[in-house]
Formats: C-alpha cells, structure tokens, sequence
C-alpha cells in the first residue's frame, strides 16, 4: 500500500458564513471573522448545540468501538456498506459526524488522506487518536461545512445524519462538497420495525431520557451489563425483550455505550430504503446502490 502524503488542510477551508478563502490563521479574507485553533483543533462553531451526549459518551469511550489485532468490526461494516482500500487509497475523503473516530481510523490505514467532521467535543477524543497518523479533525456543522466546493473525492456518514434536525437536509448539505465523479455513501436508523411494541415502547422513554442529565443516564446504561446476562435466560426473554431496546454487545463497554447512545441523542429519526433512494435520485446521484444493514445506500455524483 502507497504512503499517503500529507496535505495543507488550508488549501481546502473557506470560510462558512461567506464562503471566502482563509488566511493560514484562520482569519477569513472578506468577513474579517477569525476561527480559532484549540488544542489543535480548528472550530467553525463555538457550541456543541444539540450533540452535548455524543461529545461526553464518546470522551468516555475514547478508544471501546476500534479495531485491533484480534476483531476488526470497524473495517468489515466500512466493507459491506461498499468502502474499499481501491476506493480511497491516495483519495481525500471527508468522514461527516466523525465522533471518536472509528472509520476514520480504517480509510487512514487503508491509505486515504482523511479529514474528520464533528459538531461535538468528540472532537477531542478524534484528535487524541488520529492526529498523529495525519487525519486532519475539525469541528464544525455538518448543515454548514466550512470547505470548498467540490472538494471530496468520497464523503460518508455512518450514523450520523439522522441525529441532526433534518436528516434529508443533512444529507444534501454535503453534495456540495463532493467532486464530479466522487463516491457518497450514508447509513441511517431504518423504520422497518417502528410498529413493534419495543419500539413503541423505547420511543416512549426516548421522550424524557434525552433531557436526563447525561451521568444519571450514563449510569442507568450500566443496566446493560447484567441486562446481557439476564437475556440469556428464555423465559425472561420472552418479557424483557419487548420492554425495551438495550445493547446486547458481547463487549460489556459497547454495551453501555451503544445504550446511552440510543437513549441520549436529542433527535433519532429512522427512514426507509425508498425514501433514502429517492433523496439520491432527486439530488443527481447516479449507480445509486442500496445494501446491508438498512438503510445503507451509496452513489455517484455525476462527472
């Protein structure tokens, strides 16, 4: 595999309430507005805004979700939602709602030159992880990206885009920064089992859980950890299973994360693979690409 070059992360920024160019400061050339650098980090906002859950659980669980010698669940799930080292070796490759930066992680091994996007402090774990290995972080609003048009020869979003205020608007708020020709793969919360009574049911306590303090939250996750156990049991399983949505991860941590992770997010929106499809078609995209797990759909933009 080649060695990937650095690049001058300032080739590619603008400024993302005018769009101008930017001084290698930060300092936008029209609007005189001046970003700053925080522990290494340029940030285009000065608020986590709605995304405060993702900024703690991921600054707690730093490194839980990434690959190592023995399990690589990371770059097999990047494999099978159609992301290859032929795809991004050498390419400039935007990872949209990077949190602790798991994928971001896999396209650098893979050989691509990556640039990582968060709203929230995950910004900090991301950073910890990959600066040293040449991903470039930067936290900024993914409904309003502070780079150059059709600057990406890949963009995706794992996860991400249906914990905004408006996932179709998320989603085409980063066409505009895909070059002709470039791969766009997302993958979003389906809606194929809302009608089930766990559902009903974990939408309920979805209500009021968002709102908990994030550690009293964090703490109830923790139920997920015996909770595992319990499940094993079949006739317990036969009630507990409709009560509500619990990680059951083999991996005790994943399990308390991927449990706060459901309950904690302010917004959770869940579509279907039509509804997806069609936001691709109506957005120009083309060998539009539908796949496993749901919803995962990918395309082209058009040369």
């Amino acid at each position: 595999m080649q060695t990937k070059e650095d690049f001058d992360l300032i080739n590619i920024l603008r400024c993302p309430n005018c769009k101008s160019e930017l001084t290698k400061d930060l300092e936008c050339k029209k609007c005189s507005v001046k970003y700053p650098v925080i522990r290494g980090i340029p940030r285009f906002v000065n608020s986590e805004f709605y995304v405060e859950n993702f900024g703690f659980q991921w600054n707690k669980h730093k490194r839980t979700q990434f690959d190592n010698e023995k399990e690589k669940p990371s770059e097999n799930f990047l494999r099978q939602i159609g992301l290859t080292p032929e795809l991004v070796e050498g390419k400039l490759v935007l990872d949209a709602g990077c949190g602790a930066g798991r994928y971001s992680d896999v396209v650098s091994r893979w050989g691509a030159k990556v640039v990582g996007v968060d709203l929230s402090s995950a910004v900090e774990a991301s950073y910890e992880n990959l600066s040293s290995r040449g991903v470039k972080i930067i936290q900024a609003d993914i409904m309003n990206l502070p780079f150059a048009e059709e600057t990406f020869d890949v963009i995706f979003s794992i996860g991400v885009l249906h914990h905004t205020p408006n996932t179709r608007k998320a989603f085409e708020a980063l066409i505009p920064f895909l070059k002709p020709g470039g791969f766009i793969v997302i993958w979003l919360y389906h809606a194929y089992n809302d009608d089930t009574t766990r559902m009903k049911l974990s939408k309920f306590y979805r209500r009021f859980s968002w709102k908990l303090p994030k550690k009293v939250l964090y703490g109830i996750s923790w139920m997920a950890v015996p909770y595992y156990y319990l499940n094993r049991v079949p006739i317990l399983r036969v009630f507990t299973g409709r009560l509500w949505h619990i990680a059951e991860h083999k991996n005790w941590k994943w399990r308390v994360l991927d449990t706060f992770d459901w309950y904690s997010p302010k917004y959770q929106w869940h579509h279907t693979y039509p509804e997806v499809f069609q936001w691709f078609e109506e957005n120009g995209l083309t060998n539009i690409r539908v796949s496993e797990p749901p919803v995962t759909v990918s395309g082209f933009k058009r040369k």
